[in-house]
C-alpha cells in the first residue's frame, strides 16, 4: 500500500486548517457532508470593523463571497437543518435561491469537507459551531480528522459523495420509504397560481 500524505487536526485547527484556510480561499468548489447542521458563527474577516471588534459572522458570509467569486457550495446532510440556521440562511437570498446547493439522504453521517479537487477533510466534525466554529476552547467539542491532498483519496471521496449527491445510492437504499424526498426522485414541481 503507497504511503499517503496526511495531517492530524484537532480541535480549534479545525477552524483554522478549513474555514479560514481552505474554505476561504476556495477557487473552484466546496463540498461539505455532515450529519447534522446547524448556525456556524466564525470570525469577521481581516481588515473589517467586525473583526476589530472581535465579532463573529455567519458562515454565510464567507458562503456568499465564494458564490460571487463562482465557487460551487454544496452540502450534502442527513438531519433537517437547525432553525437558525435556515433563518438565517433566509437572509442571504441569492444562497437561498441556490448559490448554497443542499441535498438531504438520512443515511448520510460521514463528515467531509473536499476544496477545489485538492484538499480533502476526513473526521468527526459536524457543520456546526461545536464542531467547526470559532467557538471558545471551553464550549468546543472535542473532534479530530485527518487533511489530505492525496489524489486517489480524494478521488474515491469525491466520487462517493458525487453517487450520494446524484441519487445513484438510492435505488437499493432500504431507508427510502422514510426519506423525504430520495435524490433520484424527480424534482418537485413548481406550481404557479395567478
Amino acid at each position: 500500500m503507497p504511503l499517503v500524505d496526511l495531517q492530524l487536526i484537532r480541535d480549534r485547527a479545525h477552524y483554522e486548517v478549513l474555514i479560514a484556510g481552505a474554505m476561504a480561499g476556495a477557487r473552484v468548489s466546496v463540498w461539505i457532508a455532515s450529519a447534522n447542521v446547524k448556525e456556524l458563527m466564525i470570525e469577521a474577516p481581516r481588515g473589517s470593523r467586525a473583526r476589530a471588534r472581535d465579532r463573529y459572522v455567519p458562515i454565510f458570509d464567507l458562503f456568499d463571497r465564494l458564490r460571487e467569486r463562482g465557487v460551487e457550495i454544496r452540502l450534502l446532510h442527513a438531519g433537517l437543518p437547525s432553525g437558525p440556521f435556515r433563518e438565517e440562511l433566509k437572509r442571504h437570498r441569492a444562497l437561498a435561491r441556490g448559490g448554497l446547493a443542499m441535498r438531504r439522504c438520512p443515511r448520510v453521517h460521514l463528515k467531509l469537507i473536499a476544496v477545489d479537487g485538492a484538499l480533502l477533510y476526513l473526521g468527526s466534525a459536524n457543520l456546526t459551531g461545536a464542531g467547526l466554529g470559532a467557538k471558545g476552547e471551553h464550549r468546543r467539542n472535542f473532534e479530530a480528522g485527518i487533511v489530505t491532498s492525496d489524489e486517489h483519496l480524494l478521488d474515491e471521496m469525491q466520487g462517493a459523495y458525487e453517487r450520494i449527491w446524484s441519487g445513484r445510492e438510492c435505488p437499493p437504499c432500504r431507508l427510502r420509504d422514510v426519506c423525504p424526498r430520495p435524490l433520484d426522485a424527480p424534482p418537485a414541481r413548481t406550481v404557479t397560481t395567478r
